[in-house]
């Protein structure tokens, strides 16, 4: 339904990489872009794309989003009837073709059918955000979850410089990653914060995670 918030979520069949080098982040990105039409997928083919995007009648409301080797996280908000499914079909379709192209692949390149979790209850609007965030520590601290981190500026620092994910475009005042693909505004009046108020429970939650809310 239109205004509906849902945590989207795939991995590489068998856990294989879904993206082998930079290249292939970059095109995931502009695929979030590119998709995210009424009509028919942006077509631009430039090598600064994202330094003058293409006009789009978004079809979604993209909140936040990580890339890690073998999946993706996206946080979505649906704007028209149908917006999140086809805007998923979309691009899980031209990504694989792109995929399967470059590295002479062929067949199904993601698991299973992409999930689409529903926020619906307070826990899940307090907890997924932050966990879309900090997925990408799992790679540098696989304990986190269970320890927590307490140099919160190190591991802060280490999220910033971490250019797959919307975290840099909501915290380097520089917003030199790919802040066009994303919604700043809309996501702090939709979970009621702003930046300073997010930062600071980001900072609680890394150093004393939730771990009974299981997500996937």
């Amino acid at each position: 339904m239109i205004g509906d918030i849902k945590h989207i979520f795939n991995r590489g069949i068998n856990k294989n990489d879904i993206f082998v080098d930079d290249g292939d982040r970059k095109r995931f990105v502009e695929s979030l872009y590119k998709f995210n039409n009424v009509e028919t997928a942006i077509r631009s083919e430039a090598e600064s794309f994202f330094d003058n995007p293409p006009s789009q009648e978004k079809i979604v409301e993209i909140l936040k989003w990580t890339l890690m080797p073998n999946h993706f996280h996206l946080l979505l908000q649906e704007k028209v009837d149908g917006g999140i499914s086809e805007f998923i079909r979309r691009l899980g379709n031209g990504y694989t073709k792109y995929f399967n192209i470059k590295h002479k692949k062929s067949g199904f390149l993601f698991q299973n059918r992409t999930k689409m979790v529903l926020l619906e209850n307070n826990r899940q609007f307090l907890y997924i955000p932050y966990y879309v965030d900090l997925n990408i520590l799992d790679v540098n601290f696989p304990n986190w979850k269970q320890n927590g981190l307490k140099d919160t500026i190190k591991v802060l620092e280490i999220m910033k410089n971490y250019r797959w994910s919307s975290f840099p475009d909501y915290f380097d005042s520089q917003e030199r990653n790919f802040s066009c693909v994303i919604n700043k505004k809309l996501f702090y009046d939709l979970f009621d914060c702003d930046e300073k108020y997010y930062k600071k429970e980001l900072k609680d939650f890394i150093k004393n995670p939730v771990t009974k809310f299981k997500i996937d």
